[in-house]
């Protein structure tokens, strides 16, 4: 609270689950809140939840009858406003920009939104294992988190191959027949390894 104003900082993802806690939120506000400002900025992820946190957000300040601004939209969460026809600005309270003279139709966005949502969750679940892969070749090569990192990217472009199929040769998957990495993979490594500043 800043005076009788309210300020929410979400952050991270508004997926399953954030309608209840902005619920649970607005709730506790104190009776004399004079309006609410919410500075989405820190959200780098939403999927259709995110819209449903903006419905809870305008239906509070039409029951209050107060101000209610939700502003500072970035990367993903922007785009899927844009998509939606909302205006970033404030999709609250701005009507949506003009429609561009050829938009692209409605099932070509909605597919590729699914598809950037989709690299998102994948990225998401690959993490502990490119984590896991980083800490080999820092303990293996002697090399810092950021050039394990380097390694791991560079050795993906170079064998065309995608970062989680390139952490998960380079983990073991703790058998006794482990093979190994295939040719390519082992060979995109072994150049990136090589490549690496001393």
């Amino acid at each position: 609270m800043d005076g009788d104003r309210a300020l929410l900082t979400p952050c991270g993802m508004l997926r399953q689950g954030c309608v209840r806690a902005l619920a649970g939120k607005l709730a506790r506000l104190p009776a004399g809140t004079a309006r609410v400002d919410a500075d989405m900025s820190g959200v780098h992820f939403m999927d259709t939840a995110g819209l449903r946190f903006l419905d809870v957000l305008r239906d509070f300040g039409r029951r209050r009858s107060l101000p209610v601004t939700a502003t500072r939209w970035n990367g993903q969460p922007r785009r899927l406003l844009e998509s939606a026809g909302l205006d970033p600005a404030d999709p609250l309270n701005h009507p949506a920009r003009a429609v561009p003279s050829r938009p692209a139709p409605e099932a070509e966005q909605a597919r590729s939104l699914e598809s950037e949502i989709e690299q998102f969750r994948d990225a998401v679940a690959a993490r502990p294992l490119v984590d896991r892969a980083r800490g080999i070749l820092m303990a293996r090569y002697g090399c810092t988190s950021d050039e394990a990192w380097d390694v791991l990217r560079e050795a993906a472009r170079l064998a065309g191959s995608s970062l989680r199929e390139i952490a998960a040769a380079v983990t073991p998957d703790g058998g006794t027949d482990d093979p190994g990495p295939p040719d390519d993979i082992r060979e995109a490594l072994v150049r990136a390894l090589a490549g690496r500043p001393r």
